[in-house]
């Protein structure tokens, strides 16, 4: 490992407050449909345990809608809402579709 920080996506999913479980989470990501960018490269993942960082993009459809937001932090725990809102940043997703 080259010393990046990084976190499973299915626990920041949980701690980001876009998933109300791990098993939650991990069923968003086994359906597909979720997308990670990292150093620029697009992929779709299918395994809980694949691990972002921030700067990383995902994009997950959530609610009908594609979202995509940008990895700012990686949360020790999860915390309020307005906590969890300073973890991402939105992006356009249709641009990134």
């Amino acid at each position: 490992m080259n010393g990046e920080a990084r976190q499973r996506v299915d626990v920041w999913l949980v701690r980001a407050r876009f998933a109300k479980t791990r098993a939650a989470a991990a069923r968003l990501i086994t359906e597909g449909g979720v997308r990670l960018e990292h150093n620029g490269q697009p992929r779709r993942i299918e395994k809980p345990a694949v691990e972002l960082a921030p700067g990383d993009i995902l994009v997950l459809p959530l609610r009908g809608a594609l979202r995509a937001i940008r990895i700012e932090a990686l949360p020790a725990r999860r915390g309020p809402a307005a906590e969890a809102r300073q973890l991402y940043s939105e992006l356009d997703a249709e641009r990134l579709a």
